[in-house]
């Protein structure tokens, strides 16, 4: 017996599809947290030494969807592939990382992370997420972003991310001093 309906996830991960593309075509993510459980998590790793992590719908929206996406105007991340298991609420979504309003001279076409990145969920039911954690290629991503800068081909905002950049924003911690465990595991019956 499985513990949610698969084409319960299967709706609601199709609805999250779609408003996902809305917020890329409104270029701003942060109606995306009503997705998400008043006390969910939703955080992803910023290499060797910090992860960042968004604690309760709130954070989510205003440090996850609003800070951390600012400046990624004209950015789309479209979704490759999705995997539901309905024992578990486990919903894995593998996506790409594309600039589609800026075009690489090397190329001729979008700046694009190379590789693919990732979002695992875990649904509650209740038509939310539990928690959120993303994974992609730091590496390529660093790459690409000094890259673009070199070429000022980075949104204004963006820019003065990079002109800010100094101390830690809000959400970011040392590895050791997340506030919730990166990669949360629960047994079926524990979740």
């Amino acid at each position: 017996m499985t513990r949610f309906d698969r084409a319960e996830i299967a709706e609601f991960v199709d609805r999250w599809i779609e408003a996902n593309a809305e917020c890329e075509r409104n270029k701003d993510w942060r109606p995306l947290a009503e997705f998400y459980a008043e006390d969910a998590t939703y955080g992803w790793n910023y290499g060797t030494k910090d992860d960042f992590m968004a604690v309760g719908r709130d954070e989510i929206r205003d440090i996850a969807l609003g800070q951390e996406m600012a400046g990624l105007d004209g950015w789309e991340y479209p979704y490759i592939r999705t995997i539901i298991d309905p024992e578990t609420g486990d919903v894995l979504c593998l996506w790409k990382q594309v600039a589609r309003d800026t075009v690489d001279p090397r190329t001729g076409e979008p700046y694009e992370v190379h590789g693919l990145g990732g979002s695992w969920f875990l649904y509650n039911g209740d038509q939310q997420w539990a928690w959120q954690r993303d994974f992609f290629d730091f590496g390529n991503v660093v790459d690409l972003m000094m890259r673009m800068y070199n070429a000022d081909a980075l949104t204004p905002s963006m820019k003065e991310r990079f002109e800010a950049a100094g101390g830690k924003p809000a959400g970011w911690y040392r590895i050791e001093d997340s506030p919730a465990p990166l990669w949360p595991v629960s047994a079926p019956d524990e979740v």
